[in-house]
């Protein structure tokens, strides 16, 4: 046997996704490029409707390398 030390990282070639959904009404935020943009539309929706629960998702692909 013998053993290799991997770690895992972000693919280089993709984008990192933020998306949101209210936990009261399923009410579901536009996926964007910034959590910031995703936060706002939370707010707004917050202030439109008075629901404060969101789940947040940050999507990204990944792969696992041999550590050097």
């Amino acid at each position: 046997m013998r053993f290799v030390l991997n770690r895992i990282t972000e693919h280089p070639d993709t984008d990192v996704t933020f998306a949101a959904e209210c936990l009261h009404c399923g009410w579901k935020a536009i996926p964007a490029d910034a959590p910031a943009a995703v936060d706002l539309k939370c707010m707004s929706h917050t202030g439109r409707s008075g629901h404060a629960g969101f789940r947040r998702v940050r999507t990204s692909f990944a792969m696992v390398v041999r550590a050097e």
